[in-house]
């Protein structure tokens, strides 16, 4: 006999709960993922939506396995925390790679340019100009 049978109602109905929120927030954050058209709209899907989706998974995880065991779980905190501090980051550098490259290949049209906010980079000039 498994520990899903002896699980008492209140927390099967909150594990249960949190995965659903879970799994559907992923679901919405991939595809927005595939529907979006560009780089730049496509990057909002993961950084935001499904980093929240894998709080709720990691949740779920943690009330299932405090309660099943009687003792507090706390693997999935530190994972939780390890999440929230790395998901900015990677996703801010990945975006800066993103404007770097368009701008080296002078991409005028590939939303780099819009709103005024990085410019497009100024031909190179011949010597004596």
């Amino acid at each position: 006999m498994n520990g899903l049978a002896q699980l008492p109602g209140w927390a099967a109905a909150g594990v249960s709960l949190l995965l659903i929120v879970g799994a559907s927030i992923v679901l919405i954050g991939a595809l927005g993922l595939l529907r979006l058209p560009s780089f730049y709209q496509r990057i909002h899907g993961p950084a935001i939506i499904v980093t929240l989706g894998a709080g709720c998974l990691l949740m779920a995880s943690m009330l299932y396995f405090t309660v099943a065991q009687s003792r507090l779980v706390i693997h999935e905190i530190i994972i939780s925390v390890f999440l929230l501090m790395t998901a900015p980051v990677v996703t801010m550098t990945i975006m800066r790679a993103a404007v770097y490259r368009d701008l080296r290949a002078r991409r005028h049209d590939s939303g780099v340019a819009a709103g005024d906010v990085y410019g497009p980079a100024d031909p190179p000039r011949e010597p004596g100009e």
